[in-house]
């Protein structure tokens, strides 16, 4: 029977998954610190949610490695999904720029992620740190897409214009949803697209140029926004692998 592993810190998302793994019969714990206890160690299948900073380390007490896409993912993306222009560099060279652009780290949130003009970014982080450079577009609405096997297992709206949707119950029309799945289904089943087993693909509208992939996250840490739970805990179940050289789970997996 899985258990459901969730972090010392509670969360909206994290009460909702407890909720779905209790009406599936699973076990579920929640740590007391960042150290796992003896006793969890022998659990037989741990679904691990977890956050960003602390994630890789508990994964590792317990054996797994959790899958995430590669840092320069978003960069290699075709730009006909993209419809914008990002690149990879670092943080020393982001510096340098002194036209305003969306800086966010590949695979964290150690710093938070927003435009910048070069000076602007914050102080007391690693200059060799890998970000992403992105040109400054409008979004006018986003959705959170959890995937599974290249196949869209749920999905959300989160932000419209730049505000997010939980106030309002991340309410969405049936034609919004569609469209939005439509879309992602047409980048899961492009060859050109690589991708973890498990993913979290993030879409939405650019003023002016239509659909686009926003970024890609790591399923084991991403926020569930108003996707449902129990289709959420399935991609958990595969988000993260055991700590063996080469295993074919940790593989891109390309559309066929």
């Amino acid at each position: 029977m899985p258990t459901l592993i969730l972090t010392p810190r509670f969360t909206a998302d994290s009460q909702s998954l407890w909720r779905a793994a209790v009406s599936l019969g699973w076990g579920v714990e929640r740590l007391a610190s960042w150290r796992v206890p003896e006793s969890l160690l022998a659990v037989s299948e741990p679904v691990l949610y977890l956050e960003g900073l602390f994630g890789p380390t508990l994964a590792e007490q317990f054996g797994l490695r959790l899958l995430e896409p590669p840092v320069d993912w978003l960069p290699r993306l075709p730009e006909d999904f993209r419809r914008r222009q990002v690149s990879l560099t670092t943080l020393r060279e982001a510096r340098a720029n002194p036209e305003p652009a969306f800086v966010k780290p590949p695979n964290d949130k150690s710093f938070p992620a927003r435009t910048y003009v070069g000076d602007e970014l914050p102080d007391g982080y690693e200059e060799d740190s890998p970000v992403l450079v992105a040109e400054v577009v409008a979004w006018e609405k986003e959705f959170r897409c959890f995937v599974l096997d290249r196949q869209p297992r749920t999905l959300s709206v989160y932000l419209r214009g730049g505000e997010l949707q939980r106030d309002k119950g991340f309410e969405a029309s049936g034609e919004e949803l569609g469209e939005a799945e439509k879309f992602v289904r047409t980048v899961l089943s492009d060859p050109r697209v690589d991708l973890p087993r498990t993913a979290v693909l993030d879409v939405g509208v650019i003023a002016g140029r239509g659909w686009a992939v926003v970024e890609q996250n790591a399923a084991w840490g991403a926020g569930i926004y108003g996707c449902d739970a129990v289709s959420v805990l399935e991609v958990l179940r595969h988000a993260s692998v055991p700590v063996e050289p080469g295993d074919p789970a940790d593989q891109p997996q390309r559309a066929s």
